[in-house]
């Protein structure tokens, strides 16, 4: 109620709680004897002065702020479902019918000809696409023993591509009229980037794509939600998209010898599926966040980096049971890994290496295996790294690892498994011959 007069200007209450104090503070309300019922007319504004009072705003940020991320989560719902129905909708399968056709018109028939060998997975006679390979010495086409294997399986042939040879320099276009396929097999090829057409590969499960030159690896990545084994070793990969951690069915990750590696993205942590990891050969200064929350782990190689010790919370990984740490810069083992009941083998260099864990070393039913240096080999090895880093600063930019010594030691380990005791040091000897 009001206790002035008849027609004197009151504040309406309900306006004020409801806009807040700073938003009107020029609002009143006059009685209905004035003449003016209902009407909202400004208040008469105060005199300034030092004793003059301000209604100052006052709101819950967080309140706001919580409003604006319901609204953005909504908005990028909305959005991914409709990007996903214009992806399932038959607009963009007719679009690439079309495109097929308008780029077969510009065709001349012998290469239209070829073209339509080629989607038939039949084999060319210049130069193939997939399926074999060309001798330096010779026009005569070999058979990979590969396509031997996938003979027996006409089935599984068809839906494979084979891509080999350093005379690629890029996927050939038609490889996007054949969104069909199931698998790719790239390697050794002068390839630098993939293709922008990899999004429609929607069935791909294996993309086996070693030993080229590519640089990056694009966030259409993340579209290839069928997609099981990536294999991207001996490139020249700097950073991993975050895009990859959409592809939540993949089992396999092999991103070993690349040149400038050494982090991968939080979003990795979405691969939960992931049992084999291998991140060697690269500049990882410490265990990626996102690899230990890989819980259903199982091979983890982590060798020929730049570790200098390992995170004490390693028993995440509850179902791990091979760990590769060696040639790095450790000087112990943490505790915690025997806290892993699965761990069945453990390879670490024994040359820094002063504390391990006991019952690493006394449980039966785990293999340690301590890798030695030759001491001599290791000096010689050392004043040869301080002559040659203008070299190898060169020969990053023009070549790729081959990972010959990695292909070794795997060969070396794997006969470890089957004995029944493990050397305690071993002395990897090279031998050259003079023929």
């Amino acid at each position: 109620m009001n206790d002035g007069p008849p027609g004197a200007p009151v504040w309406f209450p309900e306006v004020k709680r409801f806009m807040g104090p700073s938003m009107c503070p020029q609002l009143v309300h006059t009685w209905p004897g004035s003449g003016h019922m209902g009407h909202i007319r400004p208040r008469p504004a105060e005199p300034m002065g030092p004793n003059r009072k301000l209604d100052v705003p006052v709101y819950d940020l967080s309140a706001v702020r919580g409003i604006w991320e319901v609204r953005v989560k909504k908005y990028r719902t909305r959005q991914k479902k409709e990007q996903e129905r214009v992806e399932n909708s038959a607009l963009a399968r007719i679009d690439q019918q079309w495109q097929y056709r308008i780029y077969c018109k510009s065709m001349k028939a012998k290469e239209l000809q070829q073209l339509h060998h080629y989607l038939e997975r039949s084999l060319l006679t210049a130069p193939p696409p997939y399926g074999g390979h060309l001798d330096r010495n010779t026009d005569v086409q070999q058979e990979d023993p590969r396509v031997q294997q996938d003979e027996d399986h006409p089935d599984r042939k068809d839906l494979i591509f084979r891509l080999e040879g350093d005379r690629w320099l890029d996927f050939p276009r038609e490889l996007q009229w054949t969104t069909y396929l199931q698998e790719w097999h790239v390697r050794r090829t002068r390839i630098r980037q993939l293709p922008d057409f990899l999004a429609l590969f929607t069935q791909l499960t294996v993309l086996e794509i070693p030993r080229n030159l590519i640089a990056d690896l694009p966030p259409q990545i993340g579209k290839l939600a069928a997609l099981r084994r990536l294999n991207v070793s001996y490139n020249r990969l700097s950073r991993v998209p975050p895009e990859l951690g959409d592809c939540e069915k993949l089992e396999r990750l092999e991103l070993a010898g690349n040149l400038s590696l050494s982090e991968l993205p939080f979003e990795l942590s979405s691969l939960k599926q992931l049992v084999h990891l291998d991140i060697s050969e690269n500049r990882f200064a410490s265990i990626p966040i996102c690899a230990l929350r890989m819980s259903r782990l199982q091979l983890l190689d982590l060798s020929n980096n730049q570790l200098s010790d390992l995170p004490q919370d390693m028993d995440r990984l509850q179902e791990l049971s091979t760990l590769y740490v060696h040639k790095n810069s450790l000087s112990y083992l943490p505790v915690c890994l025997t806290n892993i009941s699965s761990l069945k083998m453990v390879v670490a260099s024994g040359d820094a290496l002063t504390c391990v864990p006991t019952k690493l070393c006394n449980d039966p039913e785990i293999k340690f295996i301590r890798l030695y240096d030759n001491p001599e080999k290791r000096r010689k090895k050392e004043e040869e790294e301080k002559k040659t880093n203008e070299k190898r600063r060169r020969w990053r930019e023009q070549e790729v690892k081959d990972g010959s010594e990695k292909e070794f030691m795997e060969a070396y380990i794997s006969t470890l498994k089957d004995r029944d005791t493990v050397p305690f040091s071993t002395t990897k000897v090279s031998i050259s011959c003079l023929l």
